[in-house]
């Protein structure tokens, strides 16, 4: 204890541990930081930690986050390459990975970002072992994946971020027509993060009354106010971002910022999630796809199993058969 210290202050007891609410963010782009900047300013996590391997950029991003603690209540902000730092981790979210460029899917991503993940999952998992992680980086669903397979964690503590962003959009475009609030519309993506996505036209509803028992079509090829066009506006936007400004960062923030808050707070809220679908809506592939589950403290809890049509099964197993081909040329 300094001299300074000990004539300012009067003990009364030493202080005691908090549990952690430690997160550690892996990746310092424009995701990463959106994520950074998400769970601060929501005062989600008082103890954020920023991993990568460009120094001098990494150094500049804490320091200008650390010059804003008075307005953030004081958080603890720290940032290295050394995965050391991330020790003791509540939640760990990976954003580090190639950015995806115009034209280009998700898909065409794997490889490259896989062989980051040979390192960063290891190194995550030594040193926070009763970690979660949540998997941003793309394409999500087959990294998810390969995390799992590199982690050796039980399923419930490995998921990503899915398409909890595109049923957020489809709940957005869809309350744009509408005239109500976003919050107000419930709608679920499922399926792939990704072209692939299956919209659950059979389930949108606003106040319990579902948008399909007032217009059959809905979603339908034949649909005279044409609805689809929902869906393909969730698929295109990333294109679209990426096209206007080189790449999506906010949105995706904000959603894994919600996902850790889910967890830190045990909140148990219902979430698109990608998760181990093996098993589920007779789907017999061991990929990660996206379906609604209750996120708590412990990671994925449950998943809900939907009633879905007929072709909403079928695209989702579609998704599922091409997830499953190309993660088999993954070399891991």
């Amino acid at each position: 204890m300094s001299g300074v210290t000990k004539n300012l202050f009067s003990a009364i007891s030493d202080p005691k541990p908090m549990t952690s609410r430690k997160v550690t963010v892996v990746g310092i782009g424009a995701v990463g930081m959106a994520t950074a900047v998400s769970l601060l300013c929501q005062g989600i996590s008082n103890d954020i930690c920023l991993i990568d391997v460009m120094e001098d950029r990494l150094k500049g991003e804490m320091m200008d986050l650390q010059h804003g603690s008075l307005f953030l209540h004081n958080p603890k902000i720290h940032a290295s390459k050394d995965f050391k730092s991330s020790a003791g981790s509540k939640v760990c979210i990976v954003t580090a990975g190639v950015r995806q460029q115009e034209g280009e899917s998700r898909l065409d991503l794997v490889q490259r970002n896989a062989n980051i993940l040979k390192t960063t999952i290891p190194a995550l998992c030594q040193h926070s072992p009763d970690a979660i992680l949540i998997i941003v980086s793309n394409p999500c669903d087959i990294l998810t994946y390969v995390a799992w397979k590199l982690s050796k964690l039980p399923v419930n503590r490995v998921f990503g971020s899915g398409t909890n962003l595109d049923s957020s959009r489809f709940r957005f475009l869809i309350a744009q027509r509408l005239g109500c609030s976003t919050s107000s519309v419930h709608g679920w993506i499922i399926g792939e993060h990704g072209d692939s996505s299956v919209p659950v036209w059979s389930g949108v509803n606003i106040a319990g009354v579902r948008l399909k028992d007032i217009a059959p079509k809905m979603g339908d090829d034949d649909d005279p106010e044409l609805w689809k066009k929902v869906h393909k506006d969730v698929i295109d936007a990333a294109y679209q971002i990426i096209k206007l400004k080189g790449f999506t960062n906010w949105a995706i923030g904000l959603s894994a910022a919600a996902l850790t808050n889910t967890i830190l707070t045990n909140q148990h809220n219902v979430h698109a999630v990608s998760v181990m679908v093996k098993g589920r809506h007779g789907l017999d592939y061991e990929v990660f796809l996206s379906l609604p589950a209750v996120i708590g403290a412990n990671g994925v809890e449950k998943v809900v199993m939907q009633h879905l049509a007929p072709n909403e099964r079928c695209a989702l197993k579609f998704s599922a058969a091409m997830l499953s081909e190309i993660q088999c040329g993954i070399k891991l």
